[in-house]
């Protein structure tokens, strides 16, 4: 059985001192500590903006929005791509 131990790293940050306040004010709401409400966020920021994510976005946007499309249009499109593997 493989173990990974994964180790904390340390880093400072510059914050404006209105969001480094309500940050503060957060993790005492929420009783964590700062650093691990700053991972958190940080976090929940990368997977927000990971390809996959915006590629879900993507596509929930264009299932909703397809029957819109004029089908030549769509056809045309779709023939200037080919069968590309994006």
């Amino acid at each position: 059985m493989t173990r990974v131990m994964l180790q904390d790293i340390k880093t400072a940050v510059s914050l404006p001192d209105e969001l480094f306040r309500r940050a503060e004010q957060l993790a005492r709401r929420l009783r964590i500590p700062r650093g691990q409400l700053y991972a958190r966020a940080i976090d929940e920021y990368v997977q927000a903006h990971s390809e996959e994510s915006v590629t879900a976005a993507l596509d929930e946007v264009y299932a909703e929005n397809a029957g819109d499309l004029d089908e030549a249009l769509t056809a045309s499109q779709a023939g200037a791509v080919g069968d590309e593997d994006w």
